[in-house]
């Protein structure tokens, strides 16, 4: 079983800065893909930012020239750096990871969530 651990989130007025982390442990041969997604009240979860294993990454537009995510990979960590951040960010954010543990394929984790909230 492999655990992830969010944390960093928090509330930050509009323009403000944040930088969530989100640690993987556990039975972990290796991890593909990371990323964060986010969900907000009363809408679905959605993509925010990933990364591969090789650094390539993928970004939603609404965060685009905003948030930077990267990972380091001998911590098993990904982290997603939030600036000039707008009240639309606020959401619960979620980490996610593609992980081989060892088995046949890998498997798709979720941390529990960290909550962002952005407020004068």
């Amino acid at each position: 079983q492999v655990q992830l651990v969010e944390s960093g989130g928090g509330l930050v007025q509009p323009g403000g800065s944040l930088r969530l982390s989100c640690a993987a442990s556990g039975t972990i041969v290796v991890i593909y893909a990371m990323g964060w997604y986010r969900q907000a009240p009363g809408k679905q979860r959605e993509l925010v930012a990933t990364i591969t294993s090789t650094g390539s990454t993928v970004y939603a537009d609404s965060v685009k020239g905003r948030f930077t995510i990267s990972r380091d990979n001998a911590k098993n960590t990904v982290y997603l750096q939030m600036n000039s951040l707008k009240p639309e960010d606020t959401a619960v954010y979620y980490c996610n990871a593609d992980v081989y543990g060892g088995g046949r394929r890998s498997a798709d984790y979720w941390g529990q969530g960290t909550q962002v909230t952005v407020s004068s």
